[in-house]
């Protein structure tokens, strides 16, 4: 009976954390089941856990069946979701097909220098052109994502047939408005982003916030032109959003600032620059630089306390109500309206659950320990967005407030404390925080800020407290935003400093994720009030984290990756002890490339420290991601064919690639075949005639990566090359398979059995063209390309395989290109 006892209370907790436990196995499905399925599974699980609590049962098999029926209920209700959410889905058929769509834009616009970005929300669709009238009408998923471009066609989506027709005339987006509707004719396609290891996963983005959909505005001289149909009353919130964030940036003229000022107040992260960006992130200040759980959760306690003043000055109030229990729900609410202004971002969502469970719980009398707060509170949150899990925001925040927790770092909350008192609290606060999540930050981003201790030690009372109240009295009164941004200007040149410092940040390889969760253990050991002959055991768990190297081929062997960058090349090639990028990838826009989204995380998370960095040739496809990777890497030498001229040689000077250069890493001899010297002096040379072309092999197994030499080079290139010198097992397929590459002549002298084409999913040059993976297929050649692959993973040691990113690491929100 005692023991019975003492399990009573644990029921709860135990449906809690199967709560958590089951919709964390539901999201590692890489396909969903029928809804039906889920359906009978989620009421089957209900049902059991209704008797099972009428029953009145408390033992050991009564607590273990609370814990394995909630998780099989939570895994049924969140698959059940998902299936009802995927009906919604774009058909297939309907990408690359002009569709006249009317709408409501749903989001406050984003301007860049390529043209506009927004969100619509679609009332009906049509076919466009001479389709209208063709049955059945188009069904377009309610919620799409829209560029409106001042290219006149949108940066992707041309079909071949397109690209080859005269140009059209150009047309200015023009001026949107959240809440407005609109009538657009437009080219959608399913939500595909990049898939690589450790990379950001846009498409679980896309299908937490809704979208199912993406694409462009026609704007062509063949086309119906835009049509603003009226201004609407819905979406007020974006609409008071949008106001704002312009009145910041017409009052404050330094852009940079202006961004800062109204991110924090609007929560637009795209307002901030990108170099501002990496210095956040170099000093781990990014937190604050946008609206998260910090800007949520002091807000309410701010809120809390001025409503808990207010009604304690009403007698009539305070009989009704008392003023904590007020304060509490009146901070929650006030909390909720900033995270909603903020636009209702995922971490905001995740933060007010949080602090309405925690008041829910301060109200109904219930004084449980801290784990079981903790856990009733990500429970929570999981219950309403499964897909958190998934985030890393989601175990920053929880494990950070679970390391403060389990140290007693906040045990003296609530007491009379003197100011010494308090810096020493906030100074152990970021000291448990730093220890804990460091691990895990490595885990995530493979990178974290040395000086982070410092700058937050600064930046968090400025922000909080200065810069923050500041922009939000600007909507009020706008000479506060003047203020605000000298706040947010002096902040910058303390940062700035920190950041030039060289031992700014440490970056390691991605630690397994049992280093990881050891390592937060670990930090969690170290910061707690426990004898320090205790504490030093956490040092032991830290060492894996801290040391960790990824595995590397043997000698004599070699590993190839090509990595998901859309149009464009960027393949890695590593030996035993050296590494070699080969390309890097298009430039996206002024403030996006392949080097920052994709190259950079990638080649952290690897630990690499390349030895040559090979540009094939100038076109922005393949260097637009070289400024970041060169910056990352310096100690790199570049080998490329670019001219003199080029951008990419004030960064580093690149030696010429000439045929006849050679050189042996480890026992893999890496070879040039292409350009000869002669051909740079060649009349009117072409950047595709002069790619490098690089034979990379250990006497029994070789790729070929040809850049984008076209028919006449791969002619001269058979022709000068012996017998049998061509042949390897992968060819990077020229020119992203384009007609204009690809020959006969070539394709019988590699003979590969693998043709990797790096191309963008529905790439408006129409890549890789169907004669081309034709003649491969023919010729019995498996073909590859980034759109089904994701990411590809080959290694000499088994050269007939390759490991595809979106086969082994498949969720069920992924696409699958038909």
């Amino acid at each position: 009976m005692r023991a019975q006892h003492a399990l009573r209370g644990w029921a709860p907790f135990a449906a809690m954390a199967g709560a958590i436990a089951g919709a964390a196995l539901q999201l590692q499905q890489a396909v969903l089941w029928p809804a039906g399925r889920y359906a009978a599974l989620a009421v089957a699980a209900s049902l059991a856990l209704y008797a099972i609590w009428r029953t009145r049962r408390h033992g050991r098999m009564a607590v273990a069946a609370w814990l394995v029926l909630a998780a099989l209920a939570s895994a049924g209700l969140t698959g059940w979701r998902a299936v009802v959410y995927v009906g919604d889905a774009l058909d297939p058929s309907l990408e690359g097909r002009d569709l006249q769509v009317t709408g409501v834009i749903a989001q406050m616009p984003q301007h860049d220098e390529s043209g506009t970005r927004f969100r619509l929300d679609v009332e009906s669709a049509r076919w466009a052109g001479d389709a209208a009238s063709e049955p059945p009408p188009p069904r377009v998923p309610r919620r799409i994502a829209l560029g409106w471009y001042a290219e006149g066609t949108g940066l992707w989506g041309r079909g071949a047939e397109e690209a080859a027709a005269p140009p059209q005339a150009p047309r200015r987006p023009a001026a949107l408005h959240a809440g407005e509707r609109w009538r657009l004719t437009v080219r959608l396609k399913a939500p595909h982003g990049n898939l690589n290891p450790h990379g950001f996963d846009q498409e679980l983005q896309l299908w937490e916030q809704g979208v199912q959909a993406t694409g462009y505005v026609r704007t062509g001289a063949r086309d119906a032109p835009p049509e603003r149909l009226a201004a609407t009353w819905r979406h007020p919130v974006e609409r008071a959003r949008e106001a704002v964030r312009d009145a910041v940036f017409e009052r404050v003229t330094d852009r940079r600032l202006a961004g800062v000022i109204a991110a924090l107040v609007t929560g637009d992260q795209g307002a901030i620059d990108r170099a501002d960006w990496d210095v956040y992130r170099a000093t781990g200040v990014a937190h604050l630089m946008a609206i998260s759980g910090l800007h949520i959760t002091m807000f309410a306690w701010l809120a809390a306390l001025l409503v808990g003043a207010l009604w304690r000055r009403s007698t009539r109030l305070m009989l009704r109500w008392p003023a904590q229990q007020a304060a509490l729900v009146g901070g929650v609410a006030l909390a909720g309206l900033y995270a909603l202004f903020s636009g209702w971002g995922v971490p905001s969502q995740r933060t007010v659950w949080m602090l309405a469970t925690v008041a829910l719980l301060r109200i109904v009398g219930r004084r449980w320990p801290w784990p079981c707060v903790w856990l009733l509170a990500c429970a929570v949150v999981v219950t309403v967005d499964p897909w958190a899990l998934m985030q890393a925001g989601f175990w920053l925040s929880f494990v950070a407030v679970a390391a403060l927790f389990a140290t007693d770092a906040m045990a003296e909350a609530g007491q009379a404390l003197t100011w010494r008192r308090r810096l020493a609290r906030l100074a152990r606060e970021q000291a448990v925080v730093t220890l804990a999540l460091t691990p895990l930050t490595l885990l995530l981003f493979q990178q974290v800020s040395v000086v982070g201790l410092f700058a937050n030690a600064l930046a968090i009372p400025w922000v909080t407290l200065v810069v923050t109240p500041l922009a939000m009295l600007g909507a009020l009164v706008p000479w506060a935003w003047d203020a605000a941004a000298w706040a947010v200007q002096g902040l910058s040149w303390w940062l700035q400093w920190l950041a030039a410092l060289p031992f700014a940040t440490v970056s390691t390889a991605a630690p397994p994720l049992w280093a990881a969760v050891g390592g937060v253990a670990g930090g969690v050991l170290l910061a707690m009030r426990l004898p320090w002959s205790v504490r030093v055991l956490g040092l032991p768990l830290l060492l894996p984290v801290v040391l960790w190297q990824a595995p590397r081929p043997p000698v004599g062997e070699f590993e190839l990756l090509a990595a998901d960058i859309g149009q464009g090349n960027a393949v890695l090639v590593r030996t035993a002890t050296h590494s070699l990028l080969y390309d890097a990838g298009p430039r996206y826009s002024l403030e996006s490339d392949a080097g920052h989204r994709v190259l950079v995380p990638l080649l952290r998370a690897g630990g690499e420290r390349l030895d040559t960095v090979v540009l094939s040739h100038r076109d922005s496809d393949h260097t637009g991601g070289a400024p970041a990777v060169l910056a990352m890497q310096p100690q790199a030498a570049l080998l490329s064919s670019i001219e003199a001229a080029h951008p990419a040689q004030t960064l580093r000077p690149a030696q010429r690639c000439i045929a006849g250069q050679r050189w042996v890493w480890d026992g893999v001899v890496f070879e040039v075949l292409h350009p000869r010297a002669a051909d740079y002096d060649a009349p009117s040379v072409k950047p595709n005639t002069v790619s490098c072309v690089l034979r990379i092999g250990n006497g029994h197994a070789a790729v070929l990566l040809a850049g984008d030499i076209e028919r006449a080079q791969e002619a001269a290139l058979v022709a000068r090359s012996a017998e049998g010198a061509l042949r390897a097992d992968l060819l990077l397929v020229p020119h992203h398979g384009s007609e204009s590459s690809s020959s006969p002549a070539l394709l019988d002298a590699v003979q590969p059995r693998l043709a990797l084409m790096q191309a963008g999913y529905r790439n408006r040059f129409g890549h890789p063209a169907p004669p081309v993976r034709e003649a491969y297929e023919a010729r019995g050649t498996t073909v590859i390309d980034s759109p089904h692959c994701g990411a590809a993973q080959w290694s000499s040691r088994a050269p007939q395989a390759v490991r595809c990113e979106r086969a082994t690491q498949a969720r069920y929100w992924h696409h699958r290109v038909p």
